[in-house]
């Protein structure tokens, strides 16, 4: 089985997909990591560019040699990746502001995240590249989100 996360900073892709990973007993993949390994990315300051078109070529190839993988990361919305089940993770905004601050954000970087998560920028996105979507509100904990989940894929 093939699961991607996505959805917008802060929102708890990350450690969503770690525990699930952990749960499963299934690699977790981060797109930031694998696009610098795969060479699909380029670091840019603090963070990782990343060729859609090549990026989404590599991981696909790669996904085809796994049973089992979870990949995580906020991009994957824009892209078309061969996957069983697909998660999109959610916050409010007051929760996803103090979570981008904590995290060391500027100040154009929360309002660039904000504005994306109250337009539904990855939902939209999702949505037109996946078509079935699972939404998941993840500001309780990250056990009850993790079993939101698993909940629906078992």
């Amino acid at each position: 089985m093939k699961i991607l996360i996505t959805g917008t900073p802060g929102t708890g892709k990350t450690a969503l997909a770690g525990k699930l990973g952990k749960k499963l007993g299934f690699k977790v993949v981060n797109e930031k990591d694998f696009a610098l390994k795969t060479k699909t990315g380029k670091k840019k300051g603090k963070e990782v560019e990343i060729n859609a078109k090549k990026f989404q070529k590599k991981i696909n190839e790669f996904l085809k040699k796994q049973e089992n993988a979870i990949i995580e990361g906020h991009v994957l919305c824009e892209m078309k990746i061969k996957a069983d089940s697909v998660f999109l993770i959610r916050a409010k905004g007051k929760t996803l502001e103090k979570r981008l601050r904590k995290k060391g954000y500027n100040e154009v970087k929360i309002q660039d995240n904000l504005f994306c998560e109250e337009t539904g920028y990855c939902k939209k996105k999702s949505v037109k590249n996946y078509g079935k979507v699972v939404e998941i509100r993840n500001e309780k904990t990250l056990n009850s989100s993790l079993q939101k989940i698993l909940k629906k894929i078992k």
